[in-house]
């Protein structure tokens, strides 16, 4: 295990949770000229990665995004929230950038050395494709033992204890460092980033670099054709009597 213990904690920008989302003319994609923030599933992430660090001051938290240039605002709010240094893998359009590709270029960042983690911990999906892929996948590509949807999480040397979320209730596993953990909505509140951090996070390191740069091919594996808005809900009415429910269900909604 490198020392100091090292955490890289990935976050996406995406859509403003606040935005309505809207189909963009030409139906290749959704609209994305509107307001982005960081996936608040990552925000989750970085507190808890930042929480770990306050009762360890040996333990280092790396935030890294992969997406555009203005990803880096992302990473900005990150360091602002208390992480000690920021990489950036820049592409030209994140739109098309997919979780297998994601995980690969976490994979490939980290396998020198230098920059060896000891546990990733992410958002356990994105709220823009909700795919709820990468960790698992980044958990594969690595061998490495994975917690999904945690909602508790007490790191005790090189071990793991989390109490993660299931269908039928809590569910508590142990996991040895190395290791990937996904975060769920209940694991903890984001803190607000204060003014002083804010201005703390301009002077903190940020490292760039490109897939070209880890040799790792981004290339989508999945083609989207056509974007289109769900049909528009039409307005529920009356009616006089049972029989004319049946009729109107019959003959009007083809349900019978």
């Amino acid at each position: 295990m490198s020392n100091p213990l090292r955490i890289y904690v990935p976050v996406k920008r995406v859509i403003d949770y606040a935005v309505k989302v809207r189909v963009n003319p030409a139906k290749t994609d959704v609209d994305r000229s509107v307001k982005h923030s960081m996936n608040p599933f990552d925000e989750i992430a970085i507190e808890e990665a930042v929480r770990m660090k306050e009762k360890d001051k040996k333990i280092e938290v790396v935030a890294i995004s992969c997406g555009t240039t203005k990803s880096q605002e992302t990473l900005r709010t990150a360091l602002a929230m208390g992480a000690d240094r920021a990489v950036h893998v820049e592409v030209k359009d994140d739109s098309t950038l997919q979780p297998l590709a994601v995980a690969k270029l976490l994979q490939a960042y980290t396998a020198t050395q230098e920059n060896k983690p000891d546990l990733f911990i992410l958002g356990k999906q994105a709220i823009d494709d909700d795919a709820s892929q990468t960790g698992q996948m980044l958990a594969g590509l690595l061998n490495w033992p994975q917690t999904t949807f945690a909602s508790k999480v007490e790191l005790e040397g090189q071990t793991l204890k989390v109490t993660r979320e299931i269908d039928g209730g809590l569910e508590t596993v142990q996991a040895k460092l190395p290791a990937v953990i996904t975060t769920d909505l209940r694991l903890n509140e984001p803190r607000y980033a204060s003014l002083p951090n804010i201005m703390k996070a301009k002077k903190k390191p940020l490292v760039k670099l490109t897939p070209e740069d880890l040799g790792i091919d981004i290339s989508p594996r999945i083609l989207t054709l056509k974007v289109e808005e769900p049909a528009k809900r039409v307005g529920g009415r009356k009616v006089d009597s049972v029989d004319d429910l049946i009729d109107k269900l019959k003959n009007e909604a083809k349900v019978l």
